[in-house]
C-alpha cells in the first residue's frame, strides 16, 4: 500500500503534536465527528496534513467555495508532492438551465460552458481513487452530487498490459464504447487516433501526456508514455488504464434501462397534460423528452 510522504520545512510546535494524536487515534477508533479549532495563522491545514500522513487513508478535504478549494489544494500540492492530490470543482463557467414558457410557447434550451482544465482534473481525481490509496480530493461542494455509479465507471475502464492478446480493432470498438473520438488530425483530450499498428490514445485525465499502445499481430507489443506535442517518448510502460472520456459514462444495459423508464414517465407525462386539457404542454414535453431519448441512444 502507497504511503502518504509529508515534506515540509515546518516541524510540529505548541498544541499540534497533541491535536494530531487525539484526531488520528479518534479516526482510528472510528469516531464520525472531530473538530479541530484553531484561530488563523495557527496551522490548522499543517495539523491535518500530519493527521492524513499518520493515518495513511485516501482523504476528501471539502471545502464551501472554488476560491478556498483552489487555496487548499496548492497547500497539500507542496505537502504531499510524491501523492495523488487531486482537485474536485464545478467544471461549469457558465450554466442556464432549460426553461419554458407556456404563455408564449416559448423553449429556452440549456446553455452552458465547460471548462477543459476542470473537467480534466475531475476525470484525474476519479481515477486516482480507483487506481491509488495515496490520494488526496480537495472538492467544493460540487463532489456531494451524483456522477453515476462508481462500479459502472470502473467496470467500463480499459485495462492495457504489456503481451495482452488484443486485436487493435476491438481496442478501437472499446475506445468509441467509452465515448472516446477517433480524431487523427486534432489530437486532444479523450480522443485517439490511429496510425498503422499503433493506436494513440489522449486519456480524459490527462493533459500533457497520451498512451501510444504498440500492436503485433493481435498482441499488445509496447506500451508507451509519449508527449502528445512533440511526439517524443516519455516512458515505456508495463500497463496502462484508460478511464470513460465522461464520468456519466454507463455499460448498454443500464442505459437502456434508464431509457425504458425515462420513456414510461413520458407517456405518464403525456396522459397527465392531457387530463388537464393542456395539449401544447402535452405536445411540448412529448416531442422534447423523444429528442432526448434520440441523443441518448447516439
Amino acid at each position: 500500500m502507497e504511503k502518504f510522504q509529508l515534506i515540509s520545512e515546518y516541524k510540529m510546535s505548541g498544541d499540534q503534536p497533541q491535536a494530531v494524536a487525539k484526531l488520528a487515534e479518534g479516526i482510528e477508533n472510528g469516531e464520525k465527528f472531530q473538530t479541530l479549532m484553531g484561530v488563523t495563522g495557527s496551522g490548522k491545514t499543517f495539523t491535518m496534513a500530519n493527521i492524513i500522513a499518520k493515518v495513511n487513508k485516501p482523504t476528501l478535504v471539502l471545502a464551501h467555495n472554488k476560491t478556498l478549494a483552489a487555496q487548499l489544494y496548492s497547500e497539500f500540492k507542496d505537502f504531499f508532492p510524491n501523492n495523488a492530490v487531486e482537485f474536485f470543482v464545478s467544471y461549469y463557467d457558465y450554466y442556464q438551465p432549460e426553461a419554458y414558457i407556456v404563455s408564449t410557447d416559448t423553449y429556452i434550451e440549456k446553455d452552458m460552458s465547460v471548462n477543459e482544465e476542470i473537467d480534466k482534473l475531475r476525470s484525474s481525481a476519479t481515477s486516482s481513487l480507483l487506481e491509488r490509496n495515496d490520494t488526496i480530493v480537495v472538492a467544493s461542494v460540487s463532489c456531494i452530487y451524483g456522477l453515476g455509479s462508481p462500479d459502472e465507471y470502473y467496470n467500463l475502464h480499459i485495462s492495457l498490459r504489456k503481451g495482452q492478446e488484443l486485436d487493435r480493432d476491438d481496442l478501437i470498438h472499446n475506445l468509441i464504447s467509452i465515448q472516446y473520438t477517433r480524431n487523427d488530425i486534432d489530437f486532444r483530450r479523450t480522443t485517439f487516433r490511429v496510425k498503422g499498428e499503433n493506436v494513440d490514445i489522449f486519456p480524459a485525465n490527462q493533459s500533457e501526456m497520451a498512451i501510444r499502445v504498440s500492436f503485433f499481430g493481435d498482441e499488445i507489443d509496447r506500451i508507451y508514455e509519449f508527449d502528445p506535442v512533440s511526439g517524443n517518448l516519455i516512458n515505456e510502460l508495463e500497463y496502462a488504464a484508460i478511464y470513460p472520456a465522461s464520468q456519466y459514462a454507463v455499460g448498454s444495459n443500464t442505459l437502456q434501462k434508464a431509457l425504458d423508464e425515462i420513456e414510461r414517465d413520458r407517456e405518464i407525462a403525456i396522459k397527465n397534460f392531457e387530463a388537464q386539457n393542456k395539449p401544447l404542454e402535452a405536445e411540448r414535453i412529448g416531442q422534447r423528452v423523444a429528442y432526448d431519448i434520440e441523443m441518448m441512444k447516439e
